[in-house]
């Protein structure tokens, strides 16, 4: 487990931001409680078989105890280098981004199902959406019961959604928790 290199760090922080905007400094300043020191550490980002995890800062220094090669996971992991280089966000990093989003869209209970197999938000699904949406930005989706449940990136803004017809995507399907049961062998 190392911290992340520059490049790497760049494009972490660019994938954060845009689903947190300016929250993203919320999660980088944001101090641990966890362990036996007095003083409360931070929180960092270490690079672990391609996958970048969350972790504090003195559970960083206690895995130093355990081989690389035995160590599976440390933290919450937040997402992966692929092979090309580019990172990716996990589904694992969804309580990270609900707590710091900066769009959200709510889903009618009767559309939440659609979301969680895997498919687009639709305009007739939408319950609420929060305001200054722009193409492409981040936007963490929730039931409206305010409960996470997945995340990807608005294909039109907020004043396009309410000219749309009910048949319209919304928001471009990233991740949502049914990967927990759909893809548990790769997570």
């Amino acid at each position: 487990m190392r911290p992340l290199d520059e490049n790497e760090t760049t494009q972490v922080f660019e994938k954060l931001f845009k689903f947190t905007g300016n929250n993203l400094k919320n999660i980088v300043e944001n101090p641990s409680h966890e362990g036996p020191e007095t003083n409360p550490g931070r929180y960092c980002f270490r690079l672990q078989k391609n996958r970048v995890h969350y972790v504090s800062e003195s559970l960083v220094k206690r895995a130093t105890n355990i081989k690389r090669d035995k160590l599976v996971s440390l933290g919450t992991s937040i997402g992966k280098f692929t092979k090309g280089g580019s990172f990716h966000l996990t589904i694992q990093c969804l309580n990270l981004l609900a707590a710091n989003a900066k769009h959200k869209v709510w889903l009618k209970p009767t559309s939440e199902m659609s979301f969680l197999y895997g498919n687009h938000v639709l305009k007739g699904g939408l319950g609420r959406i929060t305001e200054n949406i722009v193409s492409g930005d981040g936007v963490v989706v929730f039931s409206m019961a305010d409960v996470p449940l997945g995340f990807g990136i608005a294909a039109k803004s907020t004043q396009d959604c309410r000219k749309m017809d009910p048949n319209g995507i919304v928001v471009l399907h990233q991740a949502d928790i049914g990967e927990y049961l759909r893809m548990e062998d790769e997570l």
